[in-house]
Order: C-alpha cells, then sequence, then structure tokens
C-alpha cells in the first residue's frame, strides 16, 4: 500500500497553492517592509549552512520568512522544528528525536519529496533516541511553515523533518551528539558539502507575549502597555545578541535554554520562544557536526527581528483565500528573528 503524502495542517496562515505563493513574494517585495521595521540592509548572501526562521502567519511575519530562507541554496534541508506543547503532551513524548516516514509532503509548486537521507541518518542512530512518528508530524506546523518559501527559490529541493518535543540541556547533548555523527555519516558517503548540497533550517517563533488568549497563562512579564513592549523587545534583543549572534558555541547554546526554560522543570516557560527545544538543538547539532567534518567554524548574522505589532503594514491575503490564525494586539503578539550562519 503507498504511504500517504503528509497534507498541510494549517492553509489559513500559509500558502498552499502556487498562485497563493507568488502573490504573497510579490506583496512582501513591493511593500518595502524592510523600511518599515528599520531594519538592518538586505544582504546578497548565499550558501547559508544554517538558518533560523519564524513559522508564524505569513500577513505577520512578512519579509523575515524571505529574510531567514532565500539565502539557503542546498537542495537538501535538514528541518529542525517544534513539538508544540499541546501536540507533544497529547502524544506523551518527550527526550528523542521525532522523525516521519512520510515519502513526501504536501507544497504549493508540487510535492516536496522526502530525502533518502533520512533513512541514512535514523539507520546512523542508537534506537533509543529516535522515534518515527507520523502522527505528530501531520499534526504540527513548525516545519510547513517554511517549506513554502524555500520552494519558491529553488523548486529542486528535499527535506527530512525532526521534531523535538520535551527534553533538558543535559538530553539536547546527549541527543544531538549522535544525530551530527549520523549526519555526518551519511554525507561523507554522498560527498556533499554543508551549504552547497545540504543545510539546516530551524524553525522557531521568539515570544509569544501578552496577557490574553494564551490557553489562560499570562506571558506578560513587563506588562502590556508600550513600556511593557518596549523593555520585551529589550529582553528579545538580549537573548539573541548574547546566545544567537557569532560565534555557535555550547555555553552560548546553554545559555538560551537558561534564558528559556524554567531551571526547576525544563518543561516550562520561563520566556515563551516556541522553539525552546529546536533552537538549542539544532544549534548543538551544527556545532557537532561542524566539529566532526573540521570545517569553519558557524557564525551567525542576524538579518532581521519583528513582531506582529510593530507598525509594519501586515501583508495583505484576504483576497488570496488565507488570513490569520491568532490575533496581534497589545494583549497577544508574537515575536519574530531571521538569522543565517555561514
Amino acid at each position: 500500500m503507498e504511504k500517504k503524502i503528509r497534507q498541510m495542517v494549517d492553509p489559513k496562515g500559509f500558502a498552499v497553492t502556487a498562485e497563493q505563493m507568488d502573490k504573497v513574494i510579490q506583496r512582501i517585495s513591493s511593500q518595502n517592509l524592510s523600511e518599515d521595521l528599520n531594519q538592518l540592509p538586505l544582504t546578497n548572501k548565499s550558501g547559508w549552512r544554517v538558518a533560523i526562521a519564524p513559522h508564524d502567519d505569513y500577513t505577520y511575519v512578512g519579509d523575515l520568512y524571505s529574510r531567514a530562507l532565500k539565502g539557503v541554496t542546498a537542495h537538501t534541508l535538514i528541518l529542525f522544528g517544534v513539538a508544540h506543547t499541546s501536540n507533544a503532551k497529547k502524544l506523551n513524548l518527550a527526550n528523542q528525536l521525532i522523525f516521519d516516514s512520510y515519502p513526501k509532503w504536501q507544497a504549493p509548486y508540487g510535492d516536496v519529496a522526502v530525502s533518502c537521507l533520512r533513512e541514512d541518518i535514523i539507520n546512523g542512530l542508537p534506537e533509543a533516541v529516535y522515534q518515527v512518528h507520523d502522527e505528530m508530524h501531520g499534526l504540527e506546523h513548525s516545519v510547513e511553515a517554511v517549506i513554502p518559501f524555500i520552494q519558491h527559490y529553488n523548486r529542486n529541493i528535499e527535506i527530512v523533518s525532526i521534531l523535538f518535543p520535551f527534553m533538558s540541556y543535559e538530553k539536547m547533548e546527549e541527543l544531538t551528539q549522535p544525530l551530527a555523527e549520523a549526519i555526518a555519516k551519511a554525507v561523507r558517503k554522498k560527498n556533499w558539502i554543508w551549504g552547497k548540497d545540504y543545510a539546516f533550517v530551524i524553525s522557531t517563533d521568539a515570544v509569544h507575549y501578552g496577557d490574553e488568549g494564551w490557553g489562560g497563562s499570562n506571558f506578560a512579564l513587563y506588562g502590556v502597555d508600550q513600556e511593557g513592549y518596549r523593555l520585551a523587545v529589550e529582553h528579545e534583543s538580549k537573548i539573541i545578541n548574547e546566545c544567537l549572534k557569532g560565534d555557535i558555541e555550547p555555553e552560548k547554546i546553554k545559555a538560551f535554554t537558561k534564558h528559556i526554560l524554567q531551571e526547576k522543570d525544563y518543561r516550562e516557560y520561563k520566556w515563551t520562544w516556541c522553539g525552546r527545544y529546536s533552537v538549542p538543538c539544532g544549534l548543538l547539532t551544527s556545532f557537532y557536526l561542524q566539529k566532526i567534518l573540521e570545517t569553519k567554524p558557524l557564525s551567525g548574522e542576524v538579518l532581521g527581528y519583528g513582531t506582529s505589532i510593530d507598525g509594519r503594514k501586515h501583508i495583505e491575503v484576504e483576497d488570496l483565500g488565507m488570513g490569520t490564525t491568532a490575533p496581534a494586539n497589545s494583549h497577544h503578539w508574537v515575536g519574530y528573528v531571521a538569522i543565517g550562519y555561514e
């Protein structure tokens, strides 16, 4: 029996058709969002070995998707996705790498094939460190968000998707070392070059902030007035600049987890980034892989930061049959960062 294609679960926030995706890209370009955001100048760099990209509604995130993903030019992408809390709890997933077994994923320009690299990686891992769980991948939107943008720039991509549920920093180190070793063995066999033939994309939104619409939780550490917003964005900047910018180092990655995870319970947020596990696991895997392959150290460049209420004009998508999956106001907003590592 032929395996089912992995279908998109969020056809509202993300593009499903080529026409939608083409229009989104056109509107991002025409609105010149970088000026609205007072962003850093757009870079023409390409061949990122690792990129960090958002996964929220396209209308809110705008050009930060393009900033992160336009420079990802490899044909095979290992995608480090979020196992969002509600789904991971429901399916009782923790302390393992979560793969899928789908042969293809639905995408705007035609179904995207899953690379044979997935089986090579899995076969190189100890059985205890991973499981194959199609239901989790079928529920999770964090990977599918980035695929249309990457596919827009390169129609011939193949992917490997890995999700990261609850785990401590110590468990992250324990899992990412064999993962890096398995990837190294697989790409060496193919004589692939990191950044040219394969790359990593880490999916995460930044802070989820506010006192409404978060399942009864209050994530407004600094309050919800204008000053609270300013302080929250300052807090974000500190985390990004101290932990994610520049050289990838375990000490900085561990510091990131200390900013994001509660010390007494790693399952609980200290600062609400949904990529609390995908970001450190993606960066640790990158660090260990760089050491194994003996390539030049990875260094991250912040390509832009924004929020769903930062004053940018949101991308018009309603006429395309798209929309929003959550509100954007002072009581409920999300941050986004784009980073490229070369």
